[in-house]
């Protein structure tokens, strides 16, 4: 498995297409809630596996010198294998290349052990975010 940064349209449909099946089809986020006014100054990533088929992706952006991690999904069938380890370990080197100091995101509440384990800690209450609850979490990073 390798992740690379959508640098062409084909890469960033691949990302779209795992959001789309993740979030909208599994979880019924609605799609203009998921595909968003944020695309464009986005930077994508897209986790491929052996055979270079895309089944992971993820998006970050700075938001006043904080990096803002969002939309990090993983096919069912890529999942519970380091997959989405792998996802935020090229977004946090990213933001690290960038000299961005902290990393924040909105994690929904089924994932916070997930994003624990990867040194992110809990800083707001449940809130609902598209139907499903969510807590803030950040990573100092430099």
């Amino acid at each position: 498995m390798f992740v690379k940064i959508a640098e062409n349209s084909q890469e960033l449909e691949n990302a779209y297409m795992i959001r789309r099946k993740v979030f909208v089809q599994e979880q019924n986020v609605p799609l203009e809630e998921e595909i968003d006014e944020y695309e464009k100054e986005s930077t994508h990533f897209v986790l491929y596996d052996e055979q270079h088929q895309p089944i992971g992706a993820g998006r970050f952006r700075v938001i006043d010198n904080i990096g803002k991690v969002q939309r990090i999904c993983v096919l069912s069938s890529g999942r519970k294998n380091g997959a989405g380890a792998m996802i935020m370990n090229a977004i946090e080197e990213y933001a690290i290349q960038q000299e961005v100091p902290q990393l924040k995101l909105d994690s929904q509440v089924h994932a916070i052990p997930f994003y624990s384990k990867l040194g992110y800690e809990i800083v707001s209450d449940e809130f609902m975010d598209a139907g499903i609850p969510h807590k803030t979490m950040k990573k100092t990073l430099l």
